[in-house]
C-alpha cells in the first residue's frame, strides 16, 4: 500500500514569517501551489500559510451588531472582531498564516491522508520528520495516486 513517502511533493517552498503579502502571492501565482509552510530561523515548520489565508484577508469586514438592552449596549458577535481587523491590515504572512497545523509523518498511508483531509477540509499536509519539513502531500499528490492506482 502507498504511503506519504511515495507521493509527496520533496522539494517543497518555504516561507519565513516576515515575507511580505506581495512576496507570498507571487510565489503561489509562479511556483502554481496554493500553499506553503512557514519556517522559522531554524527550518523548522511554525505554521503555514495558503490561498485561502490570503483571500480572507481581503474580505468584507462585518461590523458587528449593537442592540440597546435596557440602559446598556450590547454588541453581538464582537469577539471576532479584533482578529478580524488584524488579518485585512495584515502585511506580513506572520499576520494570517495558521499556526495549528495538521501534518503528517512519510508512513502515513493513502487512506488515513484522504480520512484528514476529507474530514477536516485540509487540502495541503505538510510532511514532517523531527519538526522539520521534509515534503507535502496535496490534493493533485492524491488525485495523480489515485489515478496510478487504478490504471494498474
Amino acid at each position: 500500500m502507498l504511503n506519504a513517502r511515495d507521493i509527496m511533493t520533496r522539494d517543497v517552498i518555504t516561507v519565513k514569517p516576515e515575507t511580505t503579502l506581495e512576496e507570498l502571492a507571487r510565489l503561489l501565482i509562479d511556483k502554481k501551489i496554493s500553499g506553503t509552510p512557514v519556517v522559522d530561523d531554524n527550518n523548522n515548520m511554525i505554521g503555514i500559510v495558503t490561498e485561502n489565508d490570503l483571500i480572507r484577508k481581503n474580505k468584507r469586514l462585518h461590523i458587528p451588531t449593537v442592540i440597546r438592552l435596557f440602559d446598556a449596549y450590547v454588541m453581538l458577535g464582537s469577539k471576532s472582531m479584533e482578529k478580524e481587523v488584524k488579518s485585512i491590515a495584515a502585511i506580513t504572512v506572520d499576520e494570517i498564516y495558521t499556526k495549528e497545523v495538521v501534518s503528517i509523518e512519510e508512513e502515513t498511508s493513502l487512506d488515513e491522508i484522504a480520512t484528514i483531509m476529507a474530514e477536516q477540509h485540509i487540502h495541503l499536509l505538510p510532511v514532517l520528520e523531527e519538526g522539520k519539513v521534509v515534503g507535502i502531500v496535496g490534493k493533485a499528490d492524491m488525485v495523480r495516486a489515485m489515478t496510478n492506482e487504478a490504471s494498474k
